[in-house]
Order: structure tokens, then C-alpha cells, then sequence
């Protein structure tokens, strides 16, 4: 693994790809956030809602996407964490979880990060500022 005090602009971490959503990944998330809304667990109740089928909570992929930079704690910290929600992630999707570096400083690295679906079609899309430890 490559120190990111090494990385150059454009650079890429090494994507991940999550396992296929799961109910049972909704609902262990929901009960972790306390985020009960029937869209996310219960089928009917996200077809009453116009959906056509439950859907992941955004904070739940949000959080995911913070795995990138999980190997990289020793080096620093996520400074900021700027993100918008482009699609919506349902049951069975795969999300593949991308950053490239866009800026670096002294001591702040700034990533454009994107998770994708297995259609490649963008879910999230943002930037994070990486910090590292001086």
C-alpha cells in the first residue's frame, strides 16, 4: 500500500467494491442510526412511496464511502467531508467506492470520491480533504 504522502494529483486509492446490498444490511443500519423509515426495510411501504423497491439509507453508502481511507488513519485524518447524493441504491446493487486525488498541499490531500453502481451509473458523488499528521 502507498503512503498517500506519496500519491501525485490524479492519482487513484485502490477502489472497493461492497458486497450486494441486503436487507439485512438495511436493517442492521437502521437500527445503528435509528433511522426507522419503513422506505428502507419494507418493501410495501417503499411501493406506497412511488419507489419501485426499498432503498439504502444515503448515510449508509455515505459511511461506506469512508472505508477508502480507513487504511490511511495512521497518516492523518478526514478533515472534511463534502458529498451529494446522485441516485439511489436498492437491494442487490453492487457500489464500487472510488478516489482520485485532485489537489495536494503540505499537509491536506483533496479527493473527488464517487460510489458507483454495477451499471456505472454514479450514487454519491463529493470531495474529502485528507489531513496528515505533521
Amino acid at each position: 500500500m502507498t503512503s498517500l504522502a506519496n500519491l501525485q494529483t490524479g492519482d487513484s486509492l485502490e477502489k472497493i467494491e461492497l458486497s450486494p446490498v441486503s436487507r439485512l444490511d438495511l436493517i442492521k443500519y437502521a437500527g445503528a442510526s435509528g433511522d426507522f423509515n419503513p422506505i428502507h426495510t419494507i418493501d410495501e411501504d417503499a411501493k406506497k412511496a412511488g419507489l419501485p423497491g426499498i432503498i439504502a439509507h444515503g448515510m449508509w453508502t455515505m459511511g461506506n464511502l469512508a472505508k477508502l481511507f480507513t487504511p490511511y488513519l495512521e497518516e492523518g485524518f478526514v478533515q472534511d467531508y463534502i458529498i451529494r447524493f446522485a441516485g439511489m441504491v436498492f437491494l442487490d446493487d453492487v457500489i464500487t467506492l472510488k478516489a482520485e486525488l485532485a489537489e495536494k498541499t503540505d499537509d491536506v490531500l483533496t479527493f473527488n470520491v464517487a460510489a458507483e453502481n454495477q451499471k456505472g451509473k454514479d450514487v454519491i458523488k463529493g470531495s474529502v480533504n485528507f489531513k496528515l499528521h505533521k
